[in-house]
């Protein structure tokens, strides 16, 4: 089945998708027939997590208030029964014990979120600035009655089985229980090696450790579910990586990145267990998730499985329209990096689209352009059919059948998300119109042609007044839609627009301009920002990495020191000759 080519028209899903409506009344019969609460999902529920309740009077605390724990893991899941980090094939368990490596040198602390620490962790930010942070955050000491544990899984990389993957150079704190009843797991990425490190060192290097921590936190902050990140430590340790696989392998320093999510299950997390066939385990898994994460589907109802498998079918499908809505591509969308509670996890070559391209591809290691940006929603669907085929022992005959209804009903869910994200990108009000779908795809037939940039494309349409656009002046100020408006046809696409603004009618210019400026973007993450403050740091100049904090914490509102940094001006021209890798 395929959803979308790299055609701006069919990524748009201009093209008719033929979908059973007996699909979409079989998903809307599961939902009302097992009691779903509409008023709030669970992805719902888990973005609520997210937004600090300034309700709730701040009691900050230092670091002895930190209580960490994997019990509720320990006593759900039965533990690796072999010792040691010697890489193996594990089996019969989901977790194994593995003590991080501590990081070798000075250590220096050179990012940290107090929205993190203060309002999901509930510590005093200052805490941060102590040795005793250095020391718990990097891998260096334990928590008191910590027991750290890394994860089996498996996934399908670049579509083939890979076999074991597991969490090679990450180890689980625990999870820590917030006073609004919120719970964190706590996450190092580049403590060490593990059982499941294959032929890794266990590391992360400051480059890739960078852009986790500013790309996971800026995801936040544009509204796109996401793991978060709550410091980066940097150290002197030698790190010997060859970025671009071309036999220069170079001496790069190691680096810690403190992360959290409500959980860390993928769908490789299954995938593991139903190749294996230990199928006790993936029931065992299964229910686990379902009555942590899930809690509006009843864990003794006998179809259980079959409407997780449709809530994730139908928050995949948002999540991947949230990315295609901001310009995001993720760059290695397997099945081990694609999260069950549909939150983006595992940043490593991902990249911001520049210049308008379907066929835009930010991982070098994709030579065959299988997770460009334009196929993500296709990926999705590949993904989803290998959760289903995990699923599938447990499933009876009926529930397999009502699963591929589901998964059918995949393209619909996606391409109505896609649509109603772009018709809000313009500012599309009302009631749905015959020509908006071709208003938006023809506005991304023109961008593809001209090269326009994506990001800054929809933010100047949403500064400019409605009579610069019709009249295409003083657009030399605006750079992005100066270049939009040089195609032959941008007078016709405009003219579409302006009268369909026109019709919707209601408030002023500026009310729409100041919705707009809301929903779009002024600053995202792009590689040549990311690769400006890298090369700082590894200069042990930070002050960009900090700069680019702030900047990405408030995406939407224009601020002196971004536009002094050229973060909403045209790519500088060495921009284009980057590249980012598999290698972190």
């Amino acid at each position: 089945m395929v959803i979308y080519s790299a055609s701006s028209y069919v990524l748009l899903g201009v093209a008719n998708l033929i979908i059973m409506s007996a699909c979409m009344d079989y998903c809307d019969t599961i939902e009302s027939c097992h009691g779903h609460d509409d008023t709030m999902s669970d992805r719902q529920h888990y973005i609520h997590a997210f937004n600090f309740n300034k309700s709730v009077e701040k009691h900050l605390h230092d670091l002895d208030h930190l209580k960490l724990s994997c019990k509720k893991l320990l006593e759900a899941f039965p533990l690796d029964q072999v010792d040691g980090i010697f890489v193996r094939t594990v089996k019969n368990c989901i977790f194994s014990e593995s003590d991080p490596t501590p990081l070798k040198g000075p250590l220096r602390l050179v990012a940290v979120s107090k929205e993190v620490i203060e309002g999901m962790l509930d510590l005093d930010v200052a805490v941060s600035q102590s040795e005793d942070f250095l020391q718990y955050f990097s891998g260096g000491r334990l928590f008191p009655g910590s027991s750290p544990l890394t994860h089996r899984y498996g996934g399908h990389q670049f579509g083939y089985w890979a076999g074991q993957l597991g969490d090679g150079r990450a180890h689980l704190l625990g999870e820590y229980t917030s006073r609004k009843g919120e719970r964190w797991e706590l996450q190092l990425k580049g403590s060490g090696k593990t059982p499941y490190s294959r032929s890794g060192d266990g590391r992360a290097v400051v480059r890739s450790s960078v852009r986790e921590f500013l790309c996971s936190e800026a995801m936040h902050f544009l509204g796109v579910p996401t793991s978060r990140a709550a410091s980066l430590i940097v150290s002197e340790e030698a790190v010997w990586r060859d970025q671009f696989y071309n036999g220069k392998v170079k001496k790069e320093r190691g680096a810690v990145v403190l992360r959290l999510a409500t959980s860390w299950f993928r769908i490789g997390s299954l995938e593991v267990l139903a190749k294996a066939e230990e199928l006790d385990l993936l029931r065992k898994l299964l229910d686990f998730v379902i009555q942590e994460h899930f809690p509006s589907i009843d864990s003794n109802d006998p179809g259980k499985y079959l409407i997780f498998y449709s809530r994730v079918v139908n928050e995949t499908a948002h999540l991947i329209a949230q990315w295609m809505s901001i310009g995001f591509a993720h760059g290695v969308c397997n099945t081990d990096n694609f999260s069950l509670l549909s939150i983006t996890i595992d940043y490593g070559p991902f990249g911001f689209m520049e210049a308008y391209n379907p066929n835009f591809v930010p991982n070098t290691s994709d030579e065959e352009e299988r997770y460009s940006i334009g196929a993500q929603a296709n990926v999705g669907l590949f993904n989803l059919e290998k959760l289903l085929e995990a699923l599938t022992p447990v499933l009876t005959i009926e529930q397999r059948q009502g699963a591929g209804l589901i998964l059918k009903g995949y393209p619909h869910i996606y391409q109505m998300r896609f649509h109603k994200l772009f018709k809000a990108k313009l500012d599309l009000l009302g009631e749905e119109e015959e020509e908006d779908e071709y208003l938006i795809a023809f506005l991304l037939k023109l961008m593809e042609d001209t090269g326009a940039d994506f990001t800054m494309t929809f933010r100047q349409l949403s500064e400019a007044s409605m009579q610069q656009l019709h009249n295409m002046s003083n657009l030399q100020v605006m750079w992005a839609l100066q270049n939009l408006a040089s195609h032959k046809m941008y007078p016709e696409w405009v003219s579409m627009y302006l009268h369909r603004l026109k019709r919707q009618g209601g408030d002023s210019d500026e009310d729409r301009q100041h919705r707009m400026k809301r929903i779009n973007p002024r600053y995202v993450l792009r590689n040549w920002m990311a690769e400006s403050a890298i090369r700082k740091a590894e200069g042990n100049d930070f002050s960009e990495v900090e700069l680019l904090q702030r900047t990405l914490a408030q995406p939407y509102l224009t601020q002196d020191a971004a536009e002094e940094a050229g973060y909403a001006a045209q790519p500088p021209w060495w921009a284009q000759g980057l590249n980012v890798s598999c290698s972190s």
